[in-house]
């Protein structure tokens, strides 16, 4: 366990949360699908939406990430038309952090407390994809970053159910680490 934590840790801090948010190139589906690759900040918070959902087990394992790209994509029409959202980038870190600390605790809340938690943290991370953005294909810009998201989603489901499976221990761990990189981000 401990080459799990460690392996996790250096994983944590191999990137900044700056580099998905510095685009080179005009929007394309390239573009999108890369854009929560780069960023150290959307790839754990978004795994880490797959993986709550794991710990909470039912609904919450389709509805949270279903939720969680339908307000990305809310966020993104905010950010894309220019309409500006408050401290976007504290939240984003802040997602990170209290997504790793309710994975540490295995905590299970209400269906609907962990829909608003979702969908408040989601928009943050649209706004971000959508303030970025450059000229070019929006439409398929779009469509390659939700199905990044979705993927990076559907990983963190597959960690979860391969922890749970094995020990919570692990999920503890890997909740742990997201936490701590928050704050290393912050």
């Amino acid at each position: 366990m401990q080459r799990f934590i460690l392996a996790l840790a250096a994983l944590a801090l191999a990137g900044g949360p700056a580099a998905a948010h510095e685009l080179a190139a005009p929007a394309s589906f390239a573009a999108g699908l890369a854009h929560p690759f780069l960023g150290l900040d959307h790839l754990l918070a978004m795994t880490a939406i797959g993986l709550w959902s794991a710990v909470a087990g039912g609904r919450a394992l389709r509805l949270w990430p279903a939720l969680f790209v339908a307000a990305m994509l809310a966020g993104y029409g905010l950010g894309a038309s220019g309409t500006a959202l408050p401290l976007v980038e504290p939240a984003i870190l802040a997602s990170i952090v209290v997504l790793g600390l309710l994975i540490a605790v295995m905590a299970r809340v209400p269906l609907t407390a962990g829909a608003v938690l979702v969908v408040f943290f989601a928009l943050f991370h649209g706004h971000a994809h959508g303030a970025e953005a450059v000229s070019g294909d929006d439409a398929s810009y779009v469509v390659g970053f939700v199905l990044a998201t979705a993927a990076l989603h559907l990983l963190g489901i597959a960690i979860g159910r391969i922890c749970i499976a094995r020990s919570p221990a692990l999920v503890r761990a890997a909740g742990t680490t997201i936490a701590l990189a928050g704050l290393v981000f912050a």
